[in-house]
């Protein structure tokens, strides 16, 4: 029986976000993306990656935002053409109004390498350009 009544329950994943504060960020990661090399080593890292398309960056965002306040949301762009229909999905999933701050793709793995990014989740995801690092905002206080 489940003991846990939110809609997370992975154990290393809550784990890493117990340990992860305010300011701390959280990598959802597509499956070509290197998880090796593009992430802060110390990081945890988390390999969901079961199949192709099992499970969907969507799928891990929607369950994290449940879990998490989310003050940024940074997204890899590419150097031309239209916006990656993913992003679409990634606003709906996080708070109304949250802008997507657009990096490039070496701008986007620099920011994943910082000593800031606590957590790496590796997803099946097979579309393009659908990473997307999270900065973990603050819980308020009791009536606030």
């Amino acid at each position: 029986m489940e003991m846990l009544r939110g809609a997370l329950t992975h154990p290393e994943i809550l784990s890493s976000l117990a340990k992860a504060g305010h300011g701390s960020r959280v990598l959802i990661a597509d499956g070509n993306y290197p998880f090796s090399t593009g992430a802060n080593p110390a990081a945890d890292r988390v390999y969901l990656n079961l199949t192709p398309g099992i499970p969907l960056a969507t799928d891990v965002l929607k369950v994290l935002a449940t879990a998490i306040p989310i003050e940024a949301a940074h997204v890899m762009v590419p150097p031309e053409g239209p916006e990656p229909p993913i992003f679409a999905e990634f606003r709906e999933l996080l708070d109304e109004g949250m802008e997507l701050q657009p990096l490039g793709r070496f701008e986007f793995y620099d920011a994943a390498r910082c000593q800031d990014v606590a957590l790496v989740i590796a997803t099946g995801e097979q579309r393009v350009y659908s990473n997307i690092l999270l900065t973990i905002g603050v819980v308020p206080p009791p009536g606030e």
